[in-house]
């Protein structure tokens, strides 16, 4: 389909940056296949929106001259592209452009009109911890495009909302807060820049054209692929045009963009190493909304970390929705017929994996950037767990001591409908395994209460698994059922939402104990802690977070500074310090501070 500034279920998306050849054969494809019977009437309406246009479309302009640049953008729309003008681009080499930021335009767009001309950006991100690398790398596009970043929702002329879309509550919170975004939109003076608003990342993915047609006062929809178009679907939205892509990309991991820090104060940063998921759970939306697993080369990661080190950030936390199937396929010597090894006892949906560079290798590799930089990963799935994955994690110091296990039910009938590839005895196996390798390792786990089919005695399964296993933190829900999921075609959404929330106010209540029970087997030891700033509870307290990834609370006092003998000091954010716990709960530990120290000294004060 052609890239056209009208509202598209789906678009290309950055056309104008291929080859020639791959224009035509991208459209080819499009026009064939995708998205199949929808394509044809698509580009109709789109050929009619382009010679409909006119100056009653676009918002009543205050001045001439904005006048007589909307007349000007509508002319040129109305005059193209046509499909023959990608077709006889396969011959005639386009110009580059002089400007390094700046995409090449498509032909109804000026590369003036790409740039933000200082209009001021807000960014809102809700969910897991990839949207919070997804809006540094949206404002990183952003940045380069001339926009302004402001954290005035009053002053902003571009409001953005990054999105989730794994449970239905998620999106009744977008919805919700477009309601007031809405007002603040009708609000705004006429005198000022037209308030543009825009849904990115997951929601967008997977609603499209209903957000649009539900909601008229979004201006623009950006699926997870598709931050490097922004500049082009805001200079379409100037216009007075709704725009959107939602193509899902089969090799976009954004490796050439390097996000930017929202917080100058930040001590810790995500790293995305891979993005989407083969694993196709049965009641997971992600692959429908995130795409194909697809993972960055190990050099740009490589060169990213260091760059974070060279910032001082002391933690980076690698990010993946699957993160630990990472393979890097880019380098032709590493593409042997070696086949991916699996946690003992679990079996995958997909056909074996060869080849490539895996994630012991990258884990390895990062690890050795920086020995007083921290490093976390998340989130990975039980299968993905071979010994060298844990041999690593034991050996270096600065790899946290602490795995993240998703388990999401205790029934092994549950699992098998969840398509999870593994049973409750293969998953406790892992676990003993894990803890012989790893003394002392922190566990974290995801649970569903309610999936389709559970009886009550699957439930008590899952209540017995908490206890047996206990876990150090825990992140439990009732079942959201989602449309485009296995479970939404082919099983039943049967147990009763009061039933739902009973059982997840049960598998909370277990959990609790046991976290309980768990930390408290920290009292008394000495841990390292990474200070993260003042407490959110008390301006006399620090809180930073230890190995394990748990939240530590301690006086904020003079303390010894071990690196430099002597000198008696106060912890700052990105500190190391040890701290001797003396009590815990199922989420926080509390304790005194002995020193500050480093990764590679941290034994001293012990």
């Amino acid at each position: 389909m052609l890239v056209m500034p009208v509202i598209l279920l789906q678009t290309v998306g950055c056309f104008s940056a291929m080859h020639p050849l791959q224009r035509v054969l991208r459209a080819q494809r499009c026009l064939r296949w995708g998205p199949l019977a929808s394509v044809s009437r698509l580009l109709l309406r789109t050929c009619r929106a382009c010679c409909n246009l006119s100056s009653t479309a676009c918002p009543s302009p205050e001045t001439q001259q904005e006048d007589g640049v909307r007349k000007d953008f509508s002319s040129r729309l109305a005059a193209g592209p046509t499909f023959q003008h990608f077709l006889r681009s396969a011959s005639v080499p386009q110009e580059k452009l002089s400007s390094p930021d700046v995409e090449d335009p498509p032909p109804y767009l000026t590369v003036d009109e790409l740039l933000g001309r200082q209009r001021k950006v807000y960014l809102e991100t809700y969910g897991c911890q990839m949207n919070v690398n997804d809006t540094e790398i949206a404002w990183s596009i952003l940045q380069k495009s001339g926009y302004l970043r402001t954290s005035n929702l009053q002053e902003a002329d571009v409001i953005l909302l990054v999105t989730c879309s794994i449970r239905e509550k998620a999106e009744q919170t977008i919805w919700n807060r477009l309601r007031h975004l809405k007002a603040l939109k009708t609000k705004r003076l006429r005198s000022r820049v037209p308030l543009k608003i825009g849904i990115l990342g997951c929601m967008a993915e997977r609603l499209k054209e209903e957000i649009l047609n539900r909601e008229k006062m979004v201006d623009i929809l950006a699926g997870p692929d598709a931050y490097r178009d922004l500049p082009r679907l805001l200079a379409v939205a100037e216009s007075g045009q709704q725009a959107a892509n939602v193509l899902l990309s089969l090799d976009e991991t954004y490796a050439d963009v390097m996000p930017v820090q929202t917080s100058p104060s930040a001590t810790s940063a995500f790293v995305s190493i891979m993005r989407g998921c083969d694993n196709m759970c049965s009641y997971c939306i992600v692959p429908f909304t995130r795409g194909r697993e697809r993972s960055r080369p190990v050099a740009s990661i490589l060169e990213e970390v260091r760059k974070l080190s060279e910032q001082g950030l002391k933690e980076v936390t690698l990010l993946g929705q699957n993160v630990n199937s990472f393979r890097d396929n880019s380098e032709v010597q590493f593409n042997n017929a070696v086949s991916t090894n699996l946690s003992r006892g679990f079996s995958t949906n997909y056909k074996a994996k060869q080849g490539g560079l895996r994630f012991a290798h990258l884990l390895d590799q990062v690890s050795r950037i920086d020995p007083e930089m921290r490093i976390r990963f998340t989130s990975p799935h039980p299968k993905d767990f071979p010994d060298e994955v844990l041999q690593l994690i034991h050996e270096r110091d600065n790899i946290c001591k602490h795995i993240h296990l998703p388990a999401q039910s205790g029934s092994s009938r549950v699992l098998e409908a969840m398509r999870r590839g593994y049973s409750r005895e293969a998953y406790v196996e892992l676990i003993h395994h894990i803890r012989e390798f790893i003394p002392g390792v922190s566990l974290s786990s995801d649970f569903i209460a309610g999936f389709c089919g559970e009886t009550e005695e699957d439930h008590l399964q899952t209540v017995s698994l908490l206890r047996e296993v206990q876990y150090n933190t825990g992140f439990l829900f009732a079942y959201s059922m989602r449309q485009k999921t296995r479970a939404y075609h082919r099983l039943k959404d049967d147990v009763p939402e009061e039933v739902k929330s009973r059982r997840l106010e049960e598998l909370i209540t277990v959990f609790r104990k046991e976290a309980t029970k768990a930390n408290k087997t920290s009292v008394g030891c000495t841990q390292l802690v990474l200070v993260e700033g003042l407490s959110k509870r008390s301006a006399t307290d620090l809180c930073g977070r230890n190995d394990g990834n748990l939240k530590v609370i301690f006086p904020d006092v003079e303390m010894e500074d071990v690196t430099n003998s002597g000198l008696r000091v106060r912890a700052q954010p990105g500190d190391y310090v040890l701290v001797k716990i003396t009590s815990a709960s199922s989420q926080t530990l509390k304790g005194h501070v002995l020193c500050k120290t480093t990764l590679k000294d941290s034994s001293a004060c012990c």
